[in-house]
């Protein structure tokens, strides 16, 4: 019997099935009750739209949401002859950078292909890409959630090509070349995914790395970040199947079901005796289900050859170190951190989602997100007491006012003032909840100290002189409530919780419950 050694596998070219790789552990090949006897076997190509102002090739700004069409158009975009391009740096550094986040190995060559393909949408036949010679190839991605590792494949710059649209009232199709040229980076994983989750994560995953390095806000909706996912199934043991890749898919949620949807459809062809024929395939989201667009081109198809108006790109070492020096914290230094700091997995994984969705303006200039707001609000203060307020009580707000947390208008000076006013026992908690919603409410510059006197939310102390004027709530709430005070004073001590909840609705939150209940216990007599 041959003894299956780490050493072996890599030499077999095993080292993916064990999940062994240069000491990185990625995902194994497993069962899965949904295609019992199968395996799955999926590899996706992001395309991210960089966070520049300018075009890839031209000065021309880039497209927004709800331009009209072919405003955002030059001559070069266009295709008209004579134009010649001019690679944007900014591109250029942001690629790097993502390059430097996804442990991508940099080089310091790379070269322009074209890629040749004629559809209407690109006016000159053909799409600048880096097939041969990319800016970085290998990297890994890590998956938090799963502990596992998604190997890259390769980083390249490419450009975007325009939109078609077809009328079906006047049967005409519509061309807009907004989107032309614009700047692309085109990741290739590497086929290391083995389950619709796991790809729904290594999206989420390089949506939030995305936007933390500040190129590209990663957004679906809007085309920012598409999906072109590569799937096939084997028999456990067997070689890889015969792939099919699903083009342009726009939501996470879209792109696991699409994978389900041609998984399902795989294993019921060769179950039944047929070949799974490579091709491309779309993905229809009302139905759920993929359809043929056209059979899989492979590269002499796309007749690739080097582009000779672009000379070779050469990246100093130099200018490498000091992007590495430079990069912002990452989400998984940033996951390490907030635990470091007490929270839990949950509150970090709130904090992370919320601020995964942050807007990061053009050239990676950052929105405030959840994480920067949290790291300025905790200082000096008791970060699971600050986190408590932003994740339940904040954010909640905000949700029931069917808000973001971009609409966000309490400062951080705000919400600082009120968490130290609770704290010190100026305001209780059911009052602060009550001015943090009028507060959003009502958006103002006022300090929630002064915002408290104003709406008379500042708490009664033991010791206040308002003392006499509890008391008589205690009473009132006695006189109103005489079968539980009744019952309280046979023993029953739980129901003294309807009575101090009176009271402290008559007090609007101002009243201490713990002194209330003290003061309600002391008056009915009770030991």
């Amino acid at each position: 019997m041959l003894a299956v050694t780490r050493p072996l596998c890599r030499r077999l070219g095993l080292h993916r099935a064990l999940g062994v790789s240069h000491g990185r552990y990625y995902s194994t090949y497993k069962d899965d009750p949904r295609w019992p006897g199968w395996q799955l076997v999926v590899g996706i190509e992001v395309h991210a739209q960089i966070k520049s102002r300018l075009k890839l090739f031209s000065h021309t700004w880039t497209s927004a949401p709800g331009l009209a069409p072919n405003t955002r158009v030059s001559l070069y975009d266009a295709a008209f002859p004579g134009t010649l391009p001019l690679l944007n740096p900014k591109c250029v550094e942001l690629a790097l950078r993502t390059s430097i986040a996804l442990n991508a190995d940099v080089h310091s060559r790379s070269t322009f292909d074209r890629k040749h393909y004629f559809y209407a949408d690109l006016p000159a036949g053909y799409q600048i890409t880096q097939r041969y010679s990319p800016i970085a190839t290998g990297g890994y991605l890590k998956l938090p959630e799963r502990n596992i590792l998604v190997g890259i494949e390769q980083l390249q710059l490419e450009q975007d090509t325009g939109k078609s649209t077809f009328d079906p009232r006047h049967r005409i199709s519509n061309i807009d070349l907004n989107r032309a040229g614009t700047g692309l980076m085109e990741i290739v994983s590497k086929p290391d995914m083995r389950s619709p989750e796991e790809a729904g994560e290594y999206v989420r995953t390089l949506q939030a790395l995305l936007r933390s390095v500040g190129s590209s806000d990663g957004n679906m909706e809007n085309g920012s970040l598409r999906c072109d996912v590569n799937v096939s199934v084997n028999r456990p043991g067997a070689p890889p199947g015969t792939r099919c890749e699903i083009k342009n898919l726009n939501s996470v949620k879209f792109t696991m079901v699409a994978i389900t949807t041609e998984a399902d459809r795989h294993i019921s062809l060769l179950e039944n005796g047929q070949h799974v024929l490579q091709e491309t395939r779309g993905f229809n989201e009302e139905s759920g289900l993929t359809f043929t667009l056209r059979n899989k081109e492979d590269a002499p198809d796309y007749r690739y050859m080097p582009d000779p108006n672009l000379p070779p790109l050469i990246i100093p070492s130099e200018y490498v170190s000091n992007l590495r020096a430079s990069m912002p914290e990452l989400p998984e230094q940033t996951r390490a951190r907030l635990q470091a700091q007490g929270l839990s997995q949950r509150d970090t994984d709130v904090l992370m989602a919320v601020d995964s969705g942050r807007e990061v303006g053009y050239d990676g200039e950052h929105g405030e997100g959840a994480v920067a707001y949290f790291d300025a609000l905790s200082t000096g203060r008791d970060p699971k007491v600050v986190v408590n307020w932003m994740t339940h009580e904040l954010l909640g707000q905000l949700a029931a006012r069917k808000e973001t947390f971009k609409d966000n208008c309490v400062t951080v000076e705000q919400m600082g003032d009120l968490v130290d006013m609770i704290q010190i026992g100026k305001m209780t908690g059911t009052s602060g909840k009550t001015l943090l919603r009028h507060m959003l409410e009502h958006r103002s510059t006022e300090t929630p100290s002064q915002l408290a006197q104003q709406l008379s939310l500042v708490a009664f102390g033991a010791a206040d002189e308002a003392e006499a004027f509890l008391a008589g709530l205690c009473k009132e709430a006695i006189e109103a409530l005489p079968e539980e005070a009744a019952k309280v004073r046979d023993g029953h001590m739980k129901v003294v919780n309807t009575l101090v909840g009176r009271v402290m609705r008559s007090s609007r939150g101002r009243a201490d419950a713990k002194h209330v209940r003290e003061r309600m216990i002391e008056m009915l007599g009770v030991e």
